[in-house]
């Protein structure tokens, strides 16, 4: 665990920390001990690790950007179809990353997998440059917004600021109360769907999200 959080005498940073304002990947993310996938929380949440040893406490920023991929069972098969697990365990496989973990990561994305003929295919989609040229105007909408709040990202927004800057129509309001509902997301969740809605608005240009 210490590699990744950080640890020692004296303590020294994990790799959460040396992705510090960067991004951090992590592959077949339930094959990681439990202990550790639980040690994330506090990083995730926080932006900072804490350290305790006898002669105190030691802190490191923490404030990355997490990308995780996990195969949907143990045998990591190309396609369900193709699949030797049963339903049971395929959920055991991925009811080794808890529902605290889940609930602080923002997007969750189920990717099909690809047929013989998709490889051949160009890929469709915008340049870099045009995704660049976006999300620079995007984060250049942020820190105008927060001048004054001391952040300058949707996603350090405090629930207070959460309340002021995330303001959405009643029918979403009312789709997310739905989504609370069946999905079972917590006050956290709630707060985290609305920073990517107004993340997504302001990589559109809009001024509310929707």
């Amino acid at each position: 665990m210490s590699g990744l959080i950080g640890g020692g005498t004296p303590p020294h940073p994990g790799e959460v920390t040396l992705a510090h304002l960067g991004v951090l990947f992590l592959d077949e993310l339930p094959e990681f001990q439990q202990h550790v996938l639980e040690s994330l929380r506090q990083p995730l949440e926080e932006g900072r690790v804490s350290i305790a040893r006898a002669r105190g406490t030691s802190d490191f920023p923490a404030h990355f950007q997490l990308v995780a991929a996990a195969n949907p069972c143990r045998r990591g098969c190309a396609s369900l179809d193709l699949c030797l697990c049963t339903p049971a365990e395929r959920a055991r496989y991925l009811g080794r990353l808890s529902r605290p973990l889940l609930d602080r990561i923002d997007l969750h994305v189920e990717l099909p997998a690809l047929a013989p003929a998709d490889f051949r295919t160009p890929a469709a989609g915008d340049t870099t440059d045009a995704i660049r040229a976006r999300v620079s105007a995007a984060r250049q909408r942020q820190r105008a917004r927060f001048r004054a709040g001391g952040i300058r990202v949707n996603a350090a927004m405090t629930p207070r600021q959460v309340r002021r800057f995330c303001e959405v129509p009643a029918d979403a309001e009312r789709l997310l109360a739905a989504a609370m509902t069946r999905l079972g997301l917590s006050a956290r969740g709630h707060d985290r769907v609305l920073k990517v809605a107004r993340t997504i608005a302001d990589l559109a240009g809009r001024t509310q999200p929707r």
